[in-house]
């Protein structure tokens, strides 16, 4: 039984490889699938790009479709980056530069609260879509720290913690963080459809 994971990034498909356990179900990649459409993330909301890769991407594969949006939210810059959590830099900007970009805008920032949030979108051929939540609380460093994850995470320390999601080893981050916990929801939830597919 195949699940489309509609992502390309293979750091997230490793992921959520890694969190979703569910008996006979095989995770693919959307670089597995020929002929799939690119599709925009312009929805304003994490739970509006979620649905439209799941819906777009079940309908074009005639395959159940997991989708997600997630991205840093930090509470002094109004929720920046949000969903532009991947391009705050521009459209074309590599992670350095992101993380270059919010450490200029918190230069000097006391309050440096913010947290993860992920939303999962599951689609169906016909054009179905459920979603779940999840997200992380917790603090911006000055400086990344860590070799391991991606995005933000050197400079993302969770509540509760001192090190950041790139010191942390991956079993102890997946358990935690925004995509780990919208996962968890994802089976408690959908786990007698995910078991079901064909």
């Amino acid at each position: 039984m195949k699940l489309l994971v509609a992502t390309r990034n293979h750091h997230k498909l490793g992921e959520i490889r890694a969190i979703l356990s569910v008996p006979a179900l095989e995770l693919i990649g959307a670089d597995e699938v020929a002929g799939l459409p690119e599709v925009e993330e312009d929805a304003p909301t994490f739970e509006g790009n979620a649905i439209k890769k799941a819906r777009t991407l079940a309908m074009a594969s005639g395959c159940w479709t997991l989708a997600d949006d997630s991205g840093l939210e930090v509470d002094v810059l109004g929720g920046a980056p949000g969903v532009l959590s991947a391009r705050y830099a521009g459209a074309e900007a590599s992670t350095p530069a992101n993380n270059a970009k919010l450490l200029r805008e918190l230069a000097g920032v006391r309050d440096r609260h913010a947290r993860f949030r992920c939303v999962l979108a599951l689609g169906s051929p016909t054009g179905r879509v459920w979603t779940v939540e999840g997200h992380c609380e917790g603090r911006i460093l000055e400086a990344p720290r860590g070799a391991n994850g991606f995005g933000y995470d050197p400079l993302f320390v969770p509540e509760g913690h001192e090190q950041t999601f790139a010191e942390l080893p991956s079993g102890v981050k997946n358990k935690m963080s925004h995509r780990g916990r919208a996962l968890s929801r994802a089976v408690s939830e959908w786990g007698g459809i995910l078991g079901c597919l064909r």
